[in-house]
């Protein structure tokens, strides 16, 4: 079954719950068929050197990529297309089927995930947002692989202070990255723990997906738990009259820290795409 036909089956009861369709299932008399193909031999060879060369990059928490390492990344996942983790061209399935109640909900499912990193494919439709949030500690690679999507992303003026206290936070000063309107194919974006736009908001003009390359994934046991933001322009009045000095083209946001909003929540599924070989290092 592809990822596409496992979408269109799912089903959400009225508190927002996901379930599997339950089919009764007919006994017939099996015709001879050859044995099916193992997954690893029919793996994308793009899927596989990705899978490879992660295991190769990423070290784990406290680590980050060498600049070589993010461009060896960078080469393959620029070239990747959805053949390649199994999504085929009709993507009716990211239609939202309610336009009466909010944004339409994201789905997401992971390929692959490890203590180092993490291989994941979101499905955004026409509309649907992730808001602004982070990635503390974390290099993420983000490539966009269907659609045309708008992505704001911002660094902290303080990075060094941004641990989650889980007490009340001050809105903190930020340094706007990108605010830009994105098509695929297009290259591969990357952030870094405090750099690169760690915080970042994607909003779906058509159907998109994304795939994003976590090191290491979340781990809210580990302190990499997701904080989400809401973000008002900067003014030097805003800032007791403090004044920041801005290079030619720069614009700075104020960031406050919010609750995870009620319509973020997104609908997980499991992963029916090829499947990536875990060959001896």
């Amino acid at each position: 079954m592809t990822i596409e036909a496992r979408l269109m089956e799912k089903s959400r009861d009225v508190n927002g719950h996901v379930h599997k369709i339950i089919r009764k299932k007919k006994f017939k008399k099996r015709a001879n068929r050859p044995p099916p193909v193992a997954a690893a031999a029919v793996v994308p060879v793009v899927l596989q050197r990705l899978f490879e060369s992660c295991r190769d990059v990423f070290r784990g928490p406290g680590t980050v990529p060498s600049p070589g390492d993010v461009q060896k990344l960078c080469h393959i996942l620029d070239g990747m297309k959805p053949e390649d983790v199994g999504l085929s061209k009709d993507l009716q399935f990211f239609k939202p089927k309610n336009h009466a109640k909010g944004n339409p909900r994201v789905t997401y499912t992971t390929i692959y995930k490890c203590e180092n990193f993490s291989l994941c494919l979101f499905f955004l439709p026409a509309t649907a947002v992730i808001p602004l949030h982070n990635h503390p500690g974390m290099t993420v690679f983000s490539k966009l692989l269907w659609g045309t999507m708008h992505i704001k992303s911002y660094d902290l003026s303080d990075p060094v202070n941004s641990v989650n206290t889980g007490l009340p936070s001050q809105p903190r000063l930020a340094r706007m990255k990108a605010n830009d309107v994105f098509t695929a194919p297009c290259d591969t974006s990357v952030l870094y723990p405090t750099s690169g736009g760690n915080i970042h908001a994607f909003t779906a003009i058509t159907p998109c997906a994304v795939l994003d390359v976590l090191g290491p994934p979340y781990s809210k046991e580990d302190g990499r738990d997701c904080s989400y933001y809401k973000d008002t322009p900067y003014t030097a009045s805003s800032n007791g009259g403090t004044t920041v000095v801005k290079e030619e083209g720069e614009s700075y946001s104020w960031l406050e820290e919010i609750e995870m909003p009620r319509d973020s929540q997104m609908d997980v599924i499991e992963y029916l795409g090829p499947q990536v070989m875990e060959t001896s290092s």
